[in-house]
Order: C-alpha cells, then structure tokens, then sequence
C-alpha cells in the first residue's frame, strides 16, 4: 500500500463473479481479518490515515465476528444505529485527496460507480483507484490455495425440464424482442442452470468457475482450461464452444471492439475488469439478468424433484433427532459435541437417494452459541451440546433432484416459560407466512412484517430477512425473491412457482437462539371470489417436520394456531413415516412428536 500510495484497500467477501460464497482461494477477507463469515466488506488503512483495520458485517454474524476479530480491527455493525457506512467511514478517517483502491474485478460496477461518486464528492474529493492489477492480499498470502477446476457433470432433461437447446432459443428469443446483440454471464448460477451443468469449485454450491458469452448465433463457455470431459462435450454438442476461463478479459475486450456489436447486457453483477472490457457504457447496458425469473420460477419436472428430495431430507433428520434424543437422554452422554453431532447428521443424510453433499455448513448450536445466528461448530471449537438448554439445528442436502434448507429448534429438557413464549411467538410467525393469501403483485418485501408481528407486539425482533429463494440442485441462497425488510425484496413480485424458505427466529445473546425454517412452492389459490382478476397466490409447504409442541405456550395460541399445528404434525407423520420404518427409535421418536396438543 505504501510504495502505491494507497492510503485505504478495500477487501471484500466476493470473487470476480460476485457469490455469496466462494473458493478458498478467493477467501481475501477472511485471511486478513480471520472473520469467516459469509457476509461483509474490510478495510485496511496506513500513513497519514493511521493505521486502521474495520469490518463490516450485518446483523447474522454480529456476534461470530466480535469473537473472531482481535484487537487490531473494529467492528462495525452494519444496520444498527450510529454505525457509519464504509463510505462515511473513509471520509472520516483519510486526509484530503488521498486514494482508496480495490481489485476491480471483485466489485460490481454498480457498487463501484455508486463508490467512486460518493468519494469523489465529498469535501476531502477522495480518489477512488480501481487500475492496480495485482491484488494486494495475494501479494502477501503466501499459502493461497490454487484455483479450484472440479469436474462438470451434465444434467438431464429428467432432472432440469428443459434443454439448453431450449434454455437458449428463449434467451435469444428475448434478444430479438430488445434488439440487442448479446449477453454476457457472470454469476455462477446462472451458468450452471443455463448449460444444464453441475459442478463443484465452491464448497456446498454445486457451480464451476466460469463465465459465458451468449450472442443471437453464438454460445462461448469461458471455464477451466479450455478442455472438458467427453460427456460434457457431447451434452454441449455444436450449440457450445468451450475456451480457457483465463482468456476472458482479453477475447471479451476484442469481442466488444467489434463494429458489429452495438449492444451487450451485462447484469447488475458483473464486475467492473469485465465491464470496462467489453468497452464500459459504450458497448453495454446494465440489467437485471434475462436468466433471473426464468430461474426462479421452477418449471413442473424441478418441483416434483423439490417435493421429492425433501421428503427424503427429512426422513434423515428426523432419525438424527431421535438418535440425538436417545444419545442425550438415555444413554446420558455429556461428551456429545456440535460438531459430532453435525458430523453424524451428514452420515444420516448421506444414505439418501441422490445426495450430492450438503447444501451449507451445518448449523449445530447448543444455548447460547444459537444466538450466533450463522453459527458453525469446528472440531476444534464447540460446545458440548446440553440437554437443558435449546438446540438449534440449520442443516440441509444438496441432491440431484432439489436442494433442501430446513432449521428446527428442540428442547430436550423443561423449557422455561420466557423460552415457550420466545419460541411460540416464533412459530406464529412461522405460521403467519405459511397461511398468508396475497394478490398478484405482493411482494416479499410487503409480508415480512406478518412473521415479525407476534414478536414485535412485545417489543421483540430478528436481525435477518424471513426467508429467501433456493436454487434446484444450485445455490441454497437464490434471488431475486424473498421475505424480508430488504428493499431489493420490494423489486420483485412472488410468483407461483418459485421457491422460499419461512424461517423466522428470535435471538437472546448469551441464552440461546429459535428459529423454525420450512421451504415453501408460491402456488396459485383456488378462492371464491377473484376480485379485478388479479390471481391471488399462498404457500404449498414441503417441508415435513413436526413442531415440538412442549415448546409451544398455548396460552398465547388461537385455537386455528394451534389447529394449524395439529394438522401439521398429523402431515408429517404420514408423509415421512412411510420412509423410516428401517428404524424404529426414529419412528417411535416421530409417533410421540407428532401426537396432538
């Protein structure tokens, strides 16, 4: 920083495709600072700026990060009071006209342009440097891991329900309609779920590295080396040409040279290397992707995979449960630890019919390590789980068919009465949005105050959205749609067809942490009455797991709230018992479990 005259680097969580969660290779943020979750922004500053250290993170890992971070950094809790923004912050700390730089191919260029102006005009007329070609955490990290480059697998028609003949005749099909002459695809996901292809370069994500150029004659795959598996090539067929991902930069800077090309998309995402390449706002237009709603709205043959999929997910949770149980509270053993028992779980789930690993890390948290909201037990730091406090359990599988998100919070002692109150609340919340009916046009954005109602009516709240979309055997965090107070949730109406998960939580710091999280299909409802025809749509569950009823204070319930739990659990005992009947501690657990209140 110093020999460039850099008086501030910015290091995000992102890699050059902007995921959400990302190769160790490209875990910059989390080397230099030692916070490893999934969300949030460092920055490092040195001469006449002192030398700071600061982190940004939203309310999920507030406390995760107060315990890893040392002394050398602060803290910035992103959404509370007081907190400033980075932007604030930069022009607090540095002197007049000094410069503050990033790797510009891990920022969005809309978050750079949006950087840049603040910087540039505010009193002190900040330099925003986005032209260093060397990473600076790379020059440092001396152990980085190389690249991923997993194998490809193809998927069939039986699995995705549409061919990628098809996937981009309807793409090219909207090129006609805007007269544009391309687009170019930056997000993981989106790729995979184009092509029809699966991989495995990001942990729990089954994407690979690459990028893709799709014109109205031409499809270029930018991905590992150029070469590819003989099925890979066969599935691609002549539709597809396949070069080197490295070689990107520089074909797609010749290719927007072109006189030929007047217009190219590329989505809010893509970073600014990539954008000033292909000739900046000369040659693009930036966009909501094309591919965002087609893969979000899942056709037919994706969502008998999702039903499917689920259900079994849940026969290997609910044996974990009555194995944990048994563990616990039988055989009394007090050295069962989180990360045994997370380990244990992925066992259970491994036996399943097309399982093709987990779709996260799973979430095992015993009292008060569940108020750490994306908390994540290692072998090497965990607690030992206790009867007598909750235990919070965020887990799921990825499968050839779906991918699966569900989180259930147990007791396997007495509640106490502040515990049944915080969890009912909860599960009113929970069963808020799995009740809702809203027109055509609702955004998730405009119900996420029903899940938060039970809680907010005493003065309680959670620092998380209630539920977002989830990718067909693709990433477990899937836009644009979701519940939740974010305004990027306003943009985009629910629509039968997409998946969202229902997952409202509430949160003690030091005591413990609820949370009740189910996948719902946004369906059309048949009703009486359509008034101005406008279609009016709910949510089909497919998540089958029981509530623990001792849980619940049934003094604060209505009697449809408690109805509404009765016949749930009745559900889940006839959907899920058929498929655990080779254990009988898990269908005795699962009898007594789903017995009405």
């Amino acid at each position: 920083m110093k020999k460039k005259d850099i008086s501030a680097y910015i290091i995000p969580t992102e890699d050059a495709h902007q995921s959400e969660y990302i190769s160790d290779a490209d875990k910059r943020r989390e080397f230099i600072s030692g916070f490893n979750g999934s969300a949030g922004i460092a920055i490092v500053t040195q001469g006449n700026a002192g030398n700071h250290a600061a982190l940004w993170t939203d309310g999920r890992y507030h406390l995760q990060a107060s315990k890893q971070l040392d002394s050398n950094w602060t803290l910035m809790k992103s959404g509370l009071p007081d907190v400033p923004t980075k932007e604030k912050w930069l022009i607090d700390t540095l002197p007049n006209k000094a410069k503050v730089a990033i790797d510009a191919k891990l920022i969005s260029v809309t978050e750079a342009e949006s950087f840049s102006k603040t910087l540039s005009e505010s009193p002190k007329q900040l330099q925003f440097v986005t032209n260093i070609k060397e990473n600076l955490v790379d020059q440092v990290w001396t152990d980085q891991p190389a690249p991923p480059n997993s194998d490809i697998i193809p998927l069939g028609i039986e699995y995705t329900g549409k061919s990628l003949k098809d996937k981009l005749a309807d793409l090219r099909k909207i090129f006609e309609e805007k007269n544009i002459d391309g687009y170019i695809i930056t997000a993981l996901d989106e790729i995979a779920w184009l092509f029809n292809m699966r991989g495995s370069d990001v942990e729990y994500n089954p994407v690979f590295y690459s990028f893709a150029a799709i014109t109205k004659t031409d499809a270029v795959l930018y991905t590992g080396n150029g070469k590819v598996s003989k099925e890979v090539s066969t599935h691609l067929g002549s539709a597809v040409r396949v070069r080197p991902y490295n070689v990107v930069y520089e074909e797609l800077k010749e290719f927007g040279n072109l006189e030929s090309i007047k217009k190219l998309w590329v989505s809010k995402g893509c970073n600014l290397a990539l954008y000033e390449a292909l000739g900046g706002s000369k040659k693009t237009e930036i966009v909501t992707s094309p591919l965002s709603l087609p893969k979000a709205i899942k056709n037919e043959v994706e969502l008998k995979g999702f039903r499917e999929c689920n259900l079994y997910d849940i026969s290997a949770l609910v044996k974990y449960f009555a194995w944990l149980e048994n563990e616990l509270c039988v055989k009394n053993n007090t050295e069962l630890t989180e990360f045994a028992a997370a380990e244990k779980l992925e066992e259970f789930r491994s036996k399943l019919p097309k399982f093709m690993g987990l779709s996260f890390e799973t979430i095992s948290s015993t009292g008060p390590n569940g108020a750490i909201i994306h908390y994540s037990p290692t072998k090497e730091q965990c607690s030992i789980i206790d009867k007598d406090q909750f235990y919070l359990c965020d887990s799921g599988g990825q499968y050839l068919n779906g991918t699966c998100d569900v989180t259930r919070t147990l007791h396997f002692g007495q509640p106490s009465d502040l515990e049944k109150d915080c969890y009912t609340r909860v599960l009113q919340g929970h069963i808020g949005i799995d009740t809702i009916i809203f027109p055509n046009g609702t955004t998730g954005y405009q119900v996420d105050c029903v899940a938060r109602k039970p809680l907010w009516e005493v003065g309680l709240d959670y620092l998380h959205g209630t539920g977002h979309g989830v990718g067909h055997f693709l990433n477990v965090h899937e836009g644009p749609q979701g519940f939740g107070s974010r305004p990027a949730y306003n943009t985009t109406p629910l629509k039968p067809g997409m998946i969202v998960t229902n997952e409202p939580g509430f949160y003690l710091d030091g005591q413990f942490g609820i949370r009740i999280e189910s996948m719902v299909i946004i369906v059309k409802k048949d009703l009486p009455n359509n008034f101005a025809n406008k279609d009016y749509y709910g949510c089909e569950r497919i998540t089958f797991f029981p509530i623990q009823t001792k849980c619940c204070k049934k003094e604060i319930m209505t009697q449809k709230e408690i109805d509404w739990v009765n016949q749930y659990n009745k559900e889940c005992w006839e959907k899920i018992s058929p498929l655990i009947q080779d254990d009988q501690l898990a269908l005795d657990w699962l009898k007594r479990e789903t017995q009405p209140f």
